[in-house]
């Protein structure tokens, strides 16, 4: 069984907060299996996530989440459900890296946890919002899938290659700023042309169908 180094212990604070905000159960799962299986020495903090019975509970809702992030409009309503689940829960992930014993760090990676779950959350469920714009599923499909695989692949290099992580998600996040202040701004103006519509007023928008992709072709 491998113990974690410094570096890695930073890296998977980072990719539990990060990935919690995508596929908390999944981050749940694959980090207590990594635990249960003896390929990696979980942290005292993360120890619980190993146990049976939250192993069974967390494949349980992966399951169900994997079915419910690919249904146009439950997928929305899935996130803003969780909401109040994602970002406490990846705040507590990173913090539980540390464990009691460590303090400070406990707090300053609970700190990163729920900031990176919150942009992270944030970044999916406006894009997932906007997706639904378009009356077609693959594309929702497709994004789901990306998440789907986009967390363990995250995990992974958290651990594997820990300060290649670091660089990648700095990537991350300015990608994932970019991609709601995007998609905030087209939802902004779909609500408010919808709002046009229904109280009687001419409508000035540029195409008949305004979905995300004419969005950004103006653009």
């Amino acid at each position: 069984m491998n113990s974690l180094d410094t570096a890695q212990l930073v890296a998977l604070a980072g990719a539990l907060g990060w990935a919690s905000g995508v596929r908390l159960y999944l981050v749940v799962l694959l980090t207590g299996l990594a635990g249960f299986m003896g390929w990696i020495q979980l942290p005292q903090g993360l120890h619980l996530l190993a146990h049976p019975v939250v192993l069974g509970a967390s494949g349980f809702m992966v399951f169900v989440e994997f079915f419910a992030d690919k249904i146009p409009g439950l997928d929305s309503l899935w996130d803003v459900v969780h909401t109040v689940i994602r970002i406490p829960a990846g705040a507590a992930l990173a913090a539980g890296v540390f464990g009691a014993d460590s303090g400070v760090m406990a707090l300053l990676a609970a700190l990163a946890g729920g900031t990176l779950a919150a942009t992270s959350h944030t970044a999916k469920a406006t894009t997932r919002a906007a997706i639904n714009t378009s009356p077609e599923p693959f594309t929702n499909v497709g994004a789901s899938l990306v998440e789907d695989s986009l967390v363990p692949a995250g995990l992974w290099l958290a651990i594997a290659h820990p300060l290649v992580f670091v660089g990648v998600l700095i990537l991350v996040l300015i990608f994932s700023v970019w991609l709601i202040r995007t998609c905030w701004r087209f939802l902004r103006q779909l609500f408010a042309r919808v709002a046009r519509i229904f109280s009687g007023k001419p409508d000035s928008g540029p195409t008949p169908a305004f979905t995300l992709s004419s969005y950004f072709k103006k653009e």
